[in-house]
């Protein structure tokens, strides 16, 4: 309805924070890859805990503190075989982008608790990249 096109929660999604969860259906997965208790985060903010994750797809890159949004592995082979300090960073294998599903529990400090039956694909919120935001600036 018109009414609740702005709402946390409607018929079409659920929201807590910058997330958007959506109902799959009735997507399943094998147990395999599903991973709990799992961090959903962008850059390098809190995360949002999910009682039951999967990631499918996107591009594996080596995330770094120095390089949280992660390099390719090209960049990777080439900063591995130069005197660099950043050799010996603790360096994680990642996903940059990949379809993200979650169900059960979704837990984060600054959010209400909310349940997931069911899977749902999880988007981010990307309003701030539209062109109507491109003069809004947020100051804290």
């Amino acid at each position: 309805k018109r009414k609740d096109r702005n709402r946390r929660r409607n018929d079409a999604f659920l929201r807590q924070g910058e997330w958007f969860f959506i109902p799959a259906g009735d997507q399943q997965f094998p147990e395999l890859l599903i991973l709990r208790n799992e961090p959903l985060r962008r850059g390098g903010g809190k995360p949002h805990m999910c009682e039951e994750l999967v990631r499918t797809g996107g591009e594996m890159v080596y995330v770094s503190p120095q390089h949280p949004n992660g390099v390719s592995p090209q960049r990777y082979q080439k900063i591995m075989s130069g005197n660099s300090k950043l050799r010996h960073l603790p360096w994680t294998m990642q996903r940059r982008n990949p379809g993200v599903f979650v169900r059960g529990k979704v837990r984060h400090a600054d959010h209400k608790t909310i349940v997931l039956d069911g899977w749902h694909e999880v988007l981010m919120n990307t309003e701030t990249e539209s062109q109507a935001m491109r003069h809004v600036a947020f100051i804290d």
